[in-house]
């Protein structure tokens, strides 16, 4: 919508303050008062103005009904709804205001019930939540919204500045512009809020639940979190939306590009397998998958070990530790190119040594407050696909020996490690691993034995000797060829779903070759 070319200012005589958040309240009311503006608010917000010394007219004595049935009717009243939505252009509307004694109200504050806030709490009851469904305050917001020719609306203490400093600057009067703007912001709080409660209903055992637990219809409102240069390529237009920058905290260098957002998000799901106290990870990635990873008493040492696995890949990629990231880690990695390196902090000493080349970029993420069960979604032609997260992760604890030979302790602890990583690796996926370092890694293969032959390539030309290593397989093989492939290459134990209507014939090779072989049940495609 664009204003018309000679669209009026719309003065401020009298305000309608309704708010649960009560942020920025007082200033607001204190500049309104100072600029002649009539104060009327309800309940906690009348007192909370009342407090501050300021002149209130109670809604009730506004609509001359008392608030009945706990508050939850208190503005739903033509005179207040009549206020706000009468056109001031329009004889008729004006003479029904006269006929019914209303007067105008030129600006509504509202601020809805912390519905979000309140289901957010551990332990919150039904009841509870359903006491925060705000009915009054969406329906004055929608109300201003949809007059914003002539009223305006705020539903954000952020902006209240803003229009103080534009109603003392322009005699009381707002632009349309900026009428427009807000409505156009309230519209999308409530869109958001109404959004919010849909999805409890559907998740929560009520109106939609459906048998899969996914909800009956997806909405999707994220607020901008800003432009990219540009998408996967640079003819492609890119933006960001929600709260990425909230999780992610840049340090240092340029604005993230759609590829970095992409390869982040790959970096900290694979660093999340690995918990901090159980040792200090670290992976490498390049183009949205894994080149190496590694465990070490010190994120030096576990860089060490990922670059190792292939020495070749990591110049402009990704570095994700999960410890801090000291001296000792930024002098390694400052002896390439990288474009991100991301920890969940930086020493001081690692910051100013990394900070001197501007090509890169320094990420800290907050681990509390990432939320690995969100689910996942891609967008395809007409609609959305969406799923529950892989975050299966106890399946080797259950995993089933399907050899004559059983894997020795040091081949668990690799079998373990691989696991961890194969999930990660675009299939098909392949990756030859040690008990604290992956050793080559195969993916995006068509075929399972091509995954195996090209990590197996790798290998020998970075110099990595594959004897007495273990193979991981993000699903089944379906012949015998890359189990074979993988044993000749010098793996001595193997971890896969299994699955298949050839798995006799895969574990008769297997025998045959005297490794030893573990069937988890769980496939990890990643496509």
């Amino acid at each position: 919508m664009t204003a018309p070319p000679s669209a009026p200012r719309s003065r401020v005589a009298r305000a309608l303050l309704s708010v649960s958040d009560k942020t920025g309240l007082v200033e607001l009311g204190q500049a309104l008062a100072e600029l002649g503006v009539e104060l009327v608010a309800s309940g906690g917000t009348a007192e909370a103005l009342r407090r501050a010394g300021l002149r209130v007219v109670e809604v009730s004595e506004l609509t001359g009904s008392a608030e009945m049935l706990g508050g939850r009717v208190k503005t739903l009243h033509p005179k207040v709804h009549g206020g706000i939505l009468a056109r001031r252009d329009l004889p008729e509307d004006q003479a029904d205001l006269a006929r019914q004694g209303i007067g105008l109200i030129d600006l509504v504050v509202v601020n809805l019930y912390p519905f979000e806030k309140t289901i957010a709490k551990p332990g919150a009851s039904r009841a509870e939540a359903i006491e925060k469904i705000d009915i009054g305050g969406p329906s004055m917001i929608r109300s201003a919204a949809k007059n914003h020719a002539f009223a305006a609306v705020l539903v954000d203490p952020a902006d209240y500045a803003e229009i103080v400093e534009e109603l003392r600057r322009e005699g009381c009067t707002l632009s349309h512009s900026t009428r427009e703007r807000l409505a156009t912001k309230a519209f999308a709080r409530t869109a958001a809020y109404d959004a919010a409660i849909h999805a409890y209903l559907s998740g929560g055992g009520s109106l939609e639940t459906l048998d899969d637990g996914l909800p009956a219809r997806l909405h999707l409102d994220l607020p901008r979190a800003g432009s990219l240069r540009y998408g996967e390529n640079p003819h492609q237009r890119a933006a960001l939306y929600g709260s990425f920058f909230e999780l992610v905290e840049t340090l240092h260098g340029k604005e993230l590009s759609f590829n970095n957002v992409v390869d982040v998000q790959a970096a900290l799901s694979l660093i999340g397998e690995f918990d901090p106290s159980e040792g200090a990870a670290c992976a490498i990635l390049k183009h949205n998958t894994p080149c190496g990873a590694g465990l070490a008493e010190t994120p030096a040492g576990a860089y060490r070990h990922a670059f190792a696995t292939d020495p070749e890949s990591p110049f402009g990629g990704i570095v994700v530790v999960n410890r801090t990231f000291d001296l000792d880690l930024a002098r390694a990695v400052d002896e390439i190119f990288t474009e991100v390196l991301i920890g969940p902090d930086f020493t001081p000493e690692a910051l100013g040594l990394l900070r001197k080349k501007k090509n890169r970029r320094l990420l800290r993420f907050h681990p509390e407050r990432i939320d690995r069960s969100e689910l996942d979604w891609k967008k395809v032609y007409g609609g959305v696909l969406v799923q529950e997260p892989d975050l299966a992760s106890d399946e080797m604890a259950h995993a089933q020996v399907v050899t004559a030979r059983k894997p020795t302790d040091d081949e668990r602890r690799a079998l373990a490690f691989g696991w961890k990583i194969v999930k990660h690796v675009k299939s098909n996926a392949i990756v030859f691993a040690a008990a604290d370092r992956t050793l080559a890694v195969g993916g995006g293969a068509t075929s399972r034995v091509d995954a195996v032959l090209a990590a197996r390539e790798k290998a020998a030309r970075v110099g990595n000797r594959l004897a007495g290593s273990v193979l991981a397989s993000d699903a089944y093989f379906p012949f015998p060829d890359g189990l074979e492939a993988g044993v000749t290459a010098g793996a001595t134990a193997v971890v896969q779903p299994g699955g298949s209507t050839r798995d006799p014939e895969v574990i008769a090779a297997a025998d045959r070759l005297g490794i030893a072989m573990l069937f988890t049940g769980v496939r990890h495609f990643r496509h």
